[in-house]
């Protein structure tokens, strides 16, 4: 059986959150997601970039 394995994001006490938001393709208009690891302070900032 394999291991599951857990991994913190913690850095030199700031704590970094894995960030997934949907947009909006220019090109075909389908859905895509971006994916971005942020500090949990920035995460309301990077979720109203456009």
């Amino acid at each position: 059986m394999a291991k599951k394995v857990v991994a913190t994001l913690r850095t030199e006490s700031k704590k970094m959150t894995k960030v997934i938001k949907m947009v909006k393709s220019s090109k075909s208009g389908a859905y895509v997601f971006e994916e971005k690891v942020v500090n949990a302070d920035n995460v309301d900032t990077f979720l109203k970039q456009k």
